[in-house]
């Protein structure tokens, strides 16, 4: 069954028919995927990999070929190029959109590769795994840490065993950062205008790669959310200990400023996807407010009971503790005395309970 999910900010309605199943007790929730955020002027992550861990690359015909894809997306206008990597089952690519969405190059982009693949090497079927991911990035605060970071992915996947050998890697854009090769479609002289003068940039923006190498794969990089964004668990518990809002989204590495101002122009359904990390109230005084609004005690709200008025307020008790505080489903259940899927049920139900006022004083 496809059902419509997500309206670029566009306005372009897109639809989706995927969709994976989470199983608790005997509930079944259909989880749609994220809808894509697009815009001109955004900087992406990109990334795709190979189906089943599958090689996409097998020869450096297909490389090149893959290559000179991308450079017409650069030519035509389609998008500016900062950093680009191919590995054999995978590959990088961090650019800004403009004169059309990413979708629209992506699909040029890896739709015309796979068919040759396919024909080059007699094969059928999917060249893919399911759709590429995109992160919407904040330029500002990660452009130059994304672009070490895809162009280290030769060196740590031992591609290359040297930073030398990487300066004459000829499947990542560094090979033209450092001047090792001309690729007037690649974006180099953006990305070097952020290392000092003319004479010395390449062996500014050198020396930052190689600062790189001792810092691991950085998984924070290669997704968005709240925990990514700010650095790890330590600076998220931090700031809801000081009671600080923090919008994010897993589509969106950048900081809460940013993740509002990419979304200001979604449809309501993104923007009440997006997850909110609100000062947390404790579960104590949510529960006394919602025995308070449906008159009854907190004994009574965790007992059990099958009077109408307490089925309602554990049910509005769990939709606000879960979905708009974020306590898991588990605490909830073990607050109430209850199972798991009795909290799934109270959460997932299709009709919302009537908490707006309850919400409204968080």
């Amino acid at each position: 069954m496809t059902v419509p999910i997500f309206t670029y900010l566009g306005g372009r309605s897109c639809e989706f028919c995927f969709f994976f199943h989470i199983f608790c007790g005997s509930v079944v929730i259909n989880m749609p995927r994220s809808a894509r955020l697009d815009a001109p002027g955004v900087l992406h992550h990109v990334m795709g990999r190979g189906i089943e861990k599958r090689k996409i690359f097998l020869n450096d015909e297909d490389r090149s070929d893959f290559v000179e894809r991308l450079a017409k997306l650069a030519q035509d206008g389609s998008m500016d190029i900062y950093a680009w990597a191919l590995l054999p089952n995978h590959f990088h690519l961090l650019c800004k959109t403009k004169n059309q969405p990413l979708s629209a190059g992506m699909r040029r982009l890896l739709t015309g590769y796979a068919v040759n693949f396919n024909k080059r090497h007699r094969r059928h079927g999917h060249l893919f795994q399911n759709r590429y991911k995109s992160i919407v990035c904040q330029e500002k605060r990660y452009l130059l840490t994304l672009v070490r970071y895809i162009h280290l992915n030769p060196l740590r996947a031992g591609l290359t065993r040297t930073l030398r050998e990487l300066d004459h890697y000829s499947w990542s854009g560094h090979k033209a950062l450092v001047g090792n090769s001309e690729s007037a479609w690649q974006s180099t002289e953006y990305v070097l205008s952020f290392y000092g003068n003319n004479g010395n940039r390449r062996k500014e923006y050198r020396d930052f790669i190689a600062k790189g190498r001792t810092l691991g794969r950085r998984p924070e990089l290669v997704g968005g959310g709240l925990v990514r964004s700010l650095g790890g668990w330590s600076e998220v518990l931090s700031k809801r200990s000081r009671g600080m809002k923090q919008a994010s989204d897993q589509r969106i590495l950048g900081d809460s400023d940013f993740v509002e101002e990419t979304t200001a122009n979604c449809n309501d359904f993104v923007k009440n996807n997006l997850r909110i990390s609100r000062p947390q109230m404790d579960i104590n005084e949510l529960a006394q407010r919602v025995c308070t609004k449906y008159n009854l005690t907190p004994v009574e709200l965790c007992a059990g009971s099958r009077r109408h008025d307490g089925v309602k307020a554990r049910r509005a008790f769990s939709w606000i503790a879960v979905r708009e505080l974020g306590f898991s489903g588990a605490d909830v259940a073990r607050f109430l005395g209850v199972t798991n899927s009795c909290i799934t049920r109270f959460v997932s139900a299709g009709i919302k309970p009537d908490v707006d006022d309850l919400v409204n004083q968080l």
